[in-house]
């Protein structure tokens, strides 16, 4: 059985979370040769700025300072995705890694928030995680979508025309 967590605690770990996948998706695009791979991973960069605030707007702690320093702060580079990331911009297919990376990340978020959201007994805050779920899942389709353009796979939109031929 899970940890049961206060709202506050949900959304500090949220918070860290949602700052950490930015910071991910900023310097995977960054790194990113393939222009239309650099537009989804900072599509994916600005989509956690807002669930960032989201989150950042019901926290009652303070020690990440304001939400604009707290974003531009440092990444956290003892964080696992980020140190995975930067062991694959070493490589040619870092773009693949990163994002093999983001959807093993993206897939995580989904059970952990789902898993919070579940005992958040405050409705307005249990929503903002229910809503950041369905977008967070909407994120996993467009990184899958993009990895099989990457890795030259048939796109899910063309599988019918493929499977009939």
């Amino acid at each position: 059985m899970g940890k049961e967590y206060t709202v506050q605690e949900a959304l500090k770990l949220a918070i860290q979370a949602e700052k950490d996948s930015m910071d991910f998706y900023r310097r995977a695009a960054a790194v990113t040769k393939n222009e239309r791979a650099r537009k989804v991973l900072e599509l994916l960069a600005n989509e956690e700025v807002g669930h960032l605030k989201s989150f950042f707007d019901h926290y009652k702690g303070g020690e990440f300072g304001d939400l604009r320093s707290y974003m531009e702060s440092p990444p956290n580079k003892k964080n696992a995705i980020f140190l995975a990331l930067e062991k694959a911009v070493d490589e040619d297919t870092h773009e693949q890694k990163a994002l093999e990376i983001a959807l093993k990340e993206e897939k995580a978020c989904i059970e952990q928030y789902t898993l919070l959201a579940k005992d958040i007994v405050d409705p307005l805050v249990r929503k903002i995680f229910e809503q950041v779920v369905k977008e967070t899942q909407n994120h996993y389709e467009m990184i899958e979508d993009e990895y099989m353009h990457i890795m030259t796979m048939v796109h899910r939109s063309d599988q019918d025309i493929y499977v009939r031929e």
